[in-house]
């Protein structure tokens, strides 16, 4: 039994070929029932997520065309399409694949963590429906092991490295708990949404969105429980918040310097601290000058991003180490497995021989045949039938003059020549 994977991602395709091979959990128990009853898998695991489609089996034998053949069958997609963005691997780069993408390191940005997640959810499925249960699973299970490992063990998901996260992050520095911080957003476009996604998951909750158009606004403040303003609103708003994050299309400044005067002399010096994400610029260069004023440009953010984005490649670089070794005892794991195989069969042999004299014996005995005869019989022809196969092995060795499988085994036949 061999463990194989196959699939496709944002590194080998397009998303306009990622949507037509992804899987809702539904078909996902459709395709593995399908490799299951065709004798193809043993154990199987669907991973379906907007940046990859992976599928993780075991099986007696599998190859690449057939990979190819079924995810193509199972989407009704062209092969020809699928074939240059489909990547396969068997064995240990199946393992090694694996445990990557759980630690973030196949991922877009570099080790983050949403997903372990889906790797987490993609292995319940498939257990609650009785996919799993053998070695692919024991790999899995060695896998989120790993995952917290790297995790624990080194900084691959300690620093910002994307200018969103990284201006939340300049926050959390400012203001100990943002659960007690009033935000202002000023735009509605995809990098404020970013921004109010890393704000709301890190506890903040009073956030008001100012927006030129008041449907986008809305569109963005419901997902978050967020107010609505306008942009004539800013000025009145700015004294009442602490934190304020402007990403808009502006040709022209929105907040200038005047305006973050005034409403610094209303809180009583009471700090802001302002995210200009926008180009051109949104805030006043001036505004800067200004006391108890935070302000932060894109490009202030770039350069953490990328000190940062350095600092996870050194990570990533250890995190391999981890992974290497894990690599390596769960190969070591599953070769034990053979080795128990081998013990089982050799003390069934073991047990059938002495099932077979005991019963020869014991009619004997209803016979009534002499008991000291039987048993000498009976423990002869067991010892004889039991030390066979070792004694012709050891013969063998000395015939062949090999002093290396001689010493081999007599110590572990317990034999000493003496």
């Amino acid at each position: 039994m061999a463990l194989f994977s196959f699939g496709i991602s944002y590194k080998t395709a397009p998303v306009s070929i990622r949507e037509k091979v992804s899987f809702s959990t539904e078909q996902v128990v459709e395709f593995v029932m399908s490799l299951k009853e065709a004798n193809i898998a043993d154990e199987a695991v669907v991973v379906s997520t907007c940046n990859r489609t992976e599928v993780y089996l075991t099986s007696d034998q599998f190859d690449r065309q057939s990979a190819l053949s079924w995810m193509c069958g199972s989407h009704g997609v062209d092969c020809e399409k699928l074939s240059d963005c489909m990547y396969f691997h068997s064995d240990a780069d199946s393992i090694r694949h694996l445990m990557q993408v759980a630690c973030g390191l196949d991922s877009m940005v570099l080790g983050e963590p949403q997903i372990l997640g889906q790797l987490k959810q993609a292995y319940s499925v498939a257990d609650q429906h009785r996919f799993i249960g053998g070695p692919l699973a024991k790999l899995f299970q060695m896998t989120f092991s790993v995952a917290k490992d790297v995790r624990t063990n080194t900084e691959i998901g300690e620093s910002a490295v994307s200018v969103a996260f990284a201006a939340v992050s300049l926050a959390k520095q400012i203001f100990a708990d943002l659960a007690k911080a009033k935000v202002l957003l000023v735009g509605a476009g995809e990098t404020t949404e970013l921004v109010a996604r890393h704000l709301y998951d890190n506890g903040a909750r009073d956030l008001t969105v100012a927006n030129r158009s008041t449907q986008r606004a809305e569109n963005l403040a419901t997902e978050f429980n967020a107010k609505v303003a306008t942009l004539s609103q800013i000025p009145d708003l700015l004294a009442q918040v602490d934190i304020v994050v402007s990403s808009t299309a502006s040709t022209l400044p929105l907040i200038g310097k005047g305006m973050v005067e005034n409403a610094i002399k209303q809180r009583r010096n009471r700090p802001i601290f302002m995210v200009d994400l926008a180009v051109p610029r949104d805030i006043e260069t001036q505004v800067n000058d200004i006391d108890n004023i935070y302000l932060y440009t894109v490009d202030d953010l770039q350069g953490i991003v990328q000190r940062n984005q350095q600092k996870r490649v050194k990570a990533a670089e250890k995190a391999q180490g981890i992974i290497e070794n894990e690599v390596e005892n769960y190969q070591l794991w599953l070769k034990s497995l053979e080795s128990v195989d081998y013990v089982r069969s050799y003390r069934a042999q073991a047990e059938k021989i002495k099932d077979t004299l005991l019963q020869r014996a014991l009619n004997q005995l209803e016979q009534g045949a002499e008991p000291q005869k039987v048993l000498t019989e009976l423990s002869n022809k067991l010892t004889n039938q039991l030390v066979h196969t070792p004694t012709v092995a050891l013969r063998a060795a000395a015939s062949s003059d090999n002093k290396c499988n001689i010493e081999f085994l007599a110590e572990h036949l317990g034999v000493n020549p003496e």
